[in-house]
């Protein structure tokens, strides 16, 4: 019991706990949220609605996704940045060397850092670029818009599902 209120009166562990707790948080309301588009909505609608209303009701569930991750965005980003700086000086005390002289860290922090981008680049295409119907559209196109009616979802989520794999490997990097 003193040792658990012993971290909890240590300002210099509640904050990391808290930070990495937002930032693992946000993770889990992106890639949830996404996890349930791609796999429980748009097939589920696919099955149950006509094929030329699937849009318009994935976009309806779209829209209020986007808002929420656009928050959780900014706060994954922050949160991320912060956690380096923690995890660096974890390293500093463990190794006398911190972040920047751990070349396996690095690269995996680094290819994680460009899944985001990646991430935030579709996020912000779809946001900028509304894929809105306009009545002239070939069958094809027609087809392509209820297979997949918000671009690039299922290749958001794989980016997604490896970004947390980097995040997995990154932690036991440091420890």
């Amino acid at each position: 019991m003193e040792a658990l209120q012993a971290v909890f009166t240590d300002i210099n562990q509640v904050i990391p706990i808290l930070v990495h707790w937002l930032h693992l948080l946000s993770a889990v309301i992106w890639i949830g949220g996404l996890a349930f588009i791609v796999m429980a909505v748009t097939p589920g609608l696919r099955t149950a609605v006509p094929k030329e209303y699937v849009h318009a009701i994935s976009e309806t569930f779209y829209l209020q996704y986007k808002k929420v991750v656009g928050v959780v965005f900014v706060v994954a980003l922050f949160t991320g940045g912060v956690n380096l700086h923690y995890v660096s000086k974890a390293m500093l005390l463990l190794t006398g060397e911190g972040v920047s002289h751990n070349a396996k860290y690095l690269t995996i922090f680094f290819i994680k850092l460009s899944l985001v981008l990646g991430v935030l680049t579709i996020f912000l295409y779809t946001v900028i670029f509304k894929n809105e119907p306009t009545g002239e559209e070939t069958a094809e196109e027609k087809e392509e818009m209820a297979e997949e009616p918000i671009p690039f979802q299922r290749g958001t989520l794989w980016m997604g599902v490896f970004i947390i794999l980097c995040a997995a490997a990154m932690k036991h990097l440091h420890s």
